[in-house]
């Protein structure tokens, strides 16, 4: 069946009885500019959240490999304390006595520092003279020593441990205590 031509020329110009999309008035375009906004602005805060998420799952991580042997590695410490007491106690009789026993001692000292190497664990030394740090040393106790200066080590209790760069135990110390002296006078030179 073909389309009659006075019938399609008739359709052709005839008014559409259609309603024809109006375009949306400048309160709709407003509305949907802000709800775009505001969905761009939820989208780019929750991105940002992710990558917060993901970095902080990622730091966490590196510090529980880095320092989740903490409590374990404290508690070697006292071993640590105990060998050395036992090897420093020892005079020549005692070690002539017993040599193996005490290579044995030594061998588990040198064995458990070595373990502590491999993990990162550094013994905190101080020696006596060096000046008292709080950040790596904890003061024993305080006495007037002649020859020191106030806030000077004068004897050392046991060695302090770091794990990477925390401090797992300060070194036990003790803290002169001597007040510091007044300058000497000055001399007059008399040679005139």
């Amino acid at each position: 069946m073909q389309d009659d031509p006075k019938t399609a020329a008739a359709t052709d110009t005839a008014p559409d009885t259609a309603p024809a999309a109006a375009a949306p008035p400048e309160d709709d375009i407003a509305r949907l500019r802000q709800e775009r906004d505001d969905l761009r602005d939820r989208y780019m805060r929750a991105l940002a959240d992710a990558e917060n998420a993901r970095k902080r799952a990622e730091r966490d991580r590196r510090e529980a490999e880095m320092y989740g042997g903490t409590r374990l590695a404290r508690d070697l410490l006292d071993v640590h304390d105990n060998l050395r007491r036992a090897l420093d106690a020892a005079d020549e009789s005692l070690r002539a006595a017993a040599p193996a026993f005490f290579e044995g001692v030594e061998i588990t000292l040198r064995d458990l520092l070595s373990a502590f190497s491999r993990h990162a664990i550094t013994p905190i030394s101080p020696a006596r003279g060096d000046s008292f740090d709080p950040q790596l040393h904890q003061a024993m106790f305080e006495a007037p020593v002649p020859g020191t200066i106030a806030g000077q080590i004068i004897e050392v209790m046991s060695e302090g441990f770091a794990i990477h760069d925390r401090l797992l135990r300060p070194a036990r110390v003790g803290v002169s205590s001597m007040p510091a002296t007044a300058a000497p006078p000055a001399r007059l030179d008399t040679r005139a």
